[in-house]
């Protein structure tokens, strides 16, 4: 999926990985391949680096911000980086997507803190969104997280962050087919400028049958051209000349 000019966030990303040597220092040089190699793929529009896959919680700051200036350094000038923020203090978060931005990202994906699955009112993601959209001027992509994980967003809250001026797209992670088409329908009747981007590696055929605008998705890192493949076969309807929408 090529982005169009006028939906440029559009297409399928790669969630890296982040390699560590024995003394638990990030490997830079086998990083930096690996940047390389799945962006190979013709049909690969870009990465989603400081992801759940790219061991995020583990990193430090100055290691996040690094991870981001090493893949634009790496393919910044050929495909798009997408940091991902995963704080829990909306301070911290703030600061990292000032460090993401600074480092030359394209945009950021905003994670949301682990400790909302224990608690959470219908002002708190959004009050956590607003902050660092209006701290830094950056495309924004949300994470949909899973139906099961507590951390999902409910249709109320969704349709209030999908409405702030910088977010772009959706990492869709619901995992459950149903919820995607529901959010799916109510983020196209809300923002239809938002990307949703199926990304539940289990289901990716059933969502993208669905409608998709792309996926950042983990699954692409180790068969990043049968990712591309199973997207250009929906698009082209299984040969049929259709699509389910």
């Amino acid at each position: 999926m090529i982005p169009a000019k006028d939906h440029p966030f559009r297409g399928i990303y790669v969630a890296t990985l982040t390699p560590f040597r024995d003394d638990g220092t990030i490997d830079e040089d086998v990083l930096a391949d690996h940047f390389r190699s799945v962006t190979a793929e013709p049909g690969i529009v870009g990465v989603l680096c400081n992801g759940h896959a790219g061991e995020n919680v583990l990193l430090t700051r100055e290691e996040r911000r690094r991870v981001t200036e090493i893949a634009v350094e790496t393919i910044g000038r050929t495909h798009i980086v997408v940091s991902g923020i995963l704080c829990e203090a909306t301070a911290e978060a703030v600061s990292h997507a000032e460090d993401a931005a600074n480092a030359g990202a394209d945009s950021i994906l905003v994670f949301p803190p682990f400790s909302w699955a224990l608690s959470q009112d219908d002002e708190m993601a959004v009050t956590h969104h607003r902050a660092i959209a209006k701290a830094v001027n950056i495309p924004m992509m949300l994470y949909q997280a899973g139906v099961a994980s507590a951390l999902a967003y409910r249709p109320e809250v969704l349709s209030r962050l999908v409405l702030l001026p910088t977010v772009v797209g959706i990492k869709e992670g619901s995992w459950e087919s149903n919820a995607y088409d529901r959010n799916r329908r109510l983020v196209k009747s809300t923002a239809p400028h938002v990307e949703i981007m199926a990304s539940g590696d289990e289901h990716l055929l059933s969502c993208f049958a669905i409608g998709s605008e792309g996926s950042l998705v983990s699954l692409a890192a180790i068969m990043p051209g049968e990712i591309v493949a199973l997207d250009r076969a929906v698009q082209g309807g299984f040969g049929t000349g259709t699509r389910l929408e």
